[in-house]
């Protein structure tokens, strides 16, 4: 309800966790370096995920060298609608979301258009490395479009909305869902103008939401009230995030993952360096949770998925406590 969203600036001092201390005291700590290319790479994630038995977009191909760029129009004449993103892109950058296509005419969310040789040169720059982590030659990955669940009729607006959850040894601590706006260009990006919303880990119900850091209540583009926001399927969402851990042994990770309406919930991205901006969409902060974690004791620390989601889930609760 609107009356229990508050403004995240009344959080400030309150376990908020910086730039630095998240580096050093959590990414530095406990994530393996040597296990990075299982996430900054989307298609060993896709891999890894798959082996365990969590969903992921379709696989259209892989464009590999610039040989084979003008390969892309054959390859999805058969898909009503795609996406091609570079392998190793990070926050979104690269991604090219086509709904629609005919006869060498491309239509994006937006309505927009492009052309066979627009298609091609965006392609051309994935492959120089223009979207990729330290602008390293890298290849186009081409999926599959996703199709939202339709309980989030309202809440995006020209774009697929995602959930991101941040796992820490294997539990779900905190939780938020990006909402593409016209800001954003239809991408679930906060930084572009998403909307952020809080989530509750407890039940999957929205807590608060921002735009450009600024409490709202309502999507700026649809009018739809966010507060209403309540997220399908939570507990195997947070089931797929927790088991991340197994998949990777990164112990301080982001889960990206998506409601699509005939898969169900599938991965989307893991991230190694997950950003901050979680902490403002909930108005809490990240580090009463993480050091919770750091000091359960031995007998409960590391039981299965089910039962760290359950108790994550009972401790972190906002409305179960």
């Amino acid at each position: 309800m609107l009356s229990q969203f508050t403004s995240p600036f009344k959080i400030r001092n309150k376990g908020i966790m910086g730039m630095n201390q998240r580096n050093h005291s959590f990414i530095g700590r406990y994530n393996d370096r040597s296990k990075y290319p299982l996430v900054d790479d989307k298609l060993k994630t896709k891999i890894v995920a798959k082996k365990h038995g969590a969903s992921t977009p379709t696989l259209i191909g892989v464009i590999e060298n610039q040989f084979s760029v003008k390969g892309i129009h054959k390859m999805v004449e058969n898909w009503p609608g795609f996406v091609i993103k570079p392998a190793q892109g990070s926050g979104g950058k690269g991604i090219l979301v086509i709904t629609s296509h005919k006869d060498g005419t491309y239509t994006k969310p937006s309505g927009a258009t492009v052309g066979k040789a627009e298609v091609e040169r965006h392609i051309t720059n994935t492959l120089a490395g223009l979207f990729s982590l330290g602008g390293k030659n890298d290849v186009a990955v081409v999926e599959n479009l996703i199709k939202f669940d339709s309980c989030f009729e309202g809440f995006s607006y020209e774009g697929v909305p995602d959930v991101r959850i941040i796992v820490f040894q294997g539990y779900p601590v905190m939780a938020m869902m990006r909402l593409s706006t016209s800001d954003s260009d239809g991408k679930a990006n906060l930084h572009q103008g998403a909307v952020g919303v809080g989530i509750d880990i407890g039940t999957g119900r929205a807590v608060r939401a921002v735009q450009f850091d600024q409490p709202v209540t309502h999507h700026p583009d649809t009018g739809k009230e966010l507060a209403s926001l309540q997220v399908p399927h939570w507990e195997k969402l947070l089931e797929i995030a927790s088991s991340a851990w197994e998949m990777t042994g990164l112990g301080y990770m982001g889960t990206d993952m998506v409601l699509d309406r005939e898969e169900g919930p599938m991965v989307l991205e893991l991230n190694a360096r997950p950003g901050l901006a979680i902490q403002i969409a909930n108005g809490a902060g990240l580090l009463p949770r993480l050091n919770h974690i750091e000091n359960l004791e031995e007998q409960i620390q590391y039981p299965d998925v089910k039962e760290r989601v359950a108790y994550a889930m009972q401790q972190f609760g906002v409305y179960n406590t």
